[in-house]
């Protein structure tokens, strides 16, 4: 392959034009074997060589389209690595596209759970338990969903969450055991439960 022409972008990505025809974009960190000062120098390249380049085309496709979604809202790795899937990208390229926007904090699985769950508080009161099973769900790890659950739960009082939740269920016609059930089912501790249910005059059986 012959590299016809060479336009640097504000991101550094590359727009190459080649003889082969159209043109494409390309970041030269994706590159393996190949040095980044050669791809910038030389203008013809071995049938390897072009392979390589290629891939690296494709990994910079898959982080462009990342991009795009992140640029609407906070995403986590598991959840981008299967929106792009979906759009038919190749998992290996996907990856090595997630790990890169991951090294420039671009993409951050910490920062998408402080987000999710401040956005989750507005329409939802829920406990650190079903917020903790909807995270691990997304494919967020224990360790980073607990740790974002242990600053959320410094800021937003988890007890009074609890008595919001209450007041809706009352609303809802629950009372007594099953009351205690839905506040379980909304992630809230046996304790929290039934403290707050024997606050509003209901003594739970044992």
């Amino acid at each position: 392959m012959e590299i016809l022409s060479r336009e640097v972008t504000s991101t550094g990505i590359y727009r190459i034009t080649s003889s082969e025809g159209g043109a494409f974009f390309i970041r030269p960190e994706y590159l393996v074997s190949l040095p980044k000062e050669d791809f910038l120098i030389n203008d013809n390249f071995n049938e390897e060589q072009t392979q390589e380049i290629l891939d690296a085309g494709l990994i910079t496709a898959c982080e462009c389209k990342a991009v795009e979604y992140l640029a609407r809202s906070e995403q986590c790795r598991s959840g981008l690595l299967k929106k792009l899937s979906d759009k038919g990208y190749e998992k290996e390229y996907i990856n090595r596209a997630l790990t890169y926007l991951e090294s420039v904090n671009y993409l951050s699985d910490e920062r998408f759970c402080g987000s999710w769950l401040n956005t989750r508080k507005i329409n939802h009161s829920e406990g650190r338990t079903k917020l903790l099973s909807e995270l691990l769900g997304k494919g967020i790890k224990k360790e980073i969903a607990n740790s974002a659950l242990d600053e959320f739960f410094a800021e937003n009082n988890e007890n009074q969450i609890a008595e919001r939740c209450y007041a809706k269920l009352i609303k809802k016609g629950k009372s007594g055991e099953k009351l205690i059930a839905a506040l379980i089912q909304q992630g809230f501790s046996y304790k929290i439960a039934c403290t707050l249910i024997k606050n509003n005059g209901f003594i739970p059986q044992d």
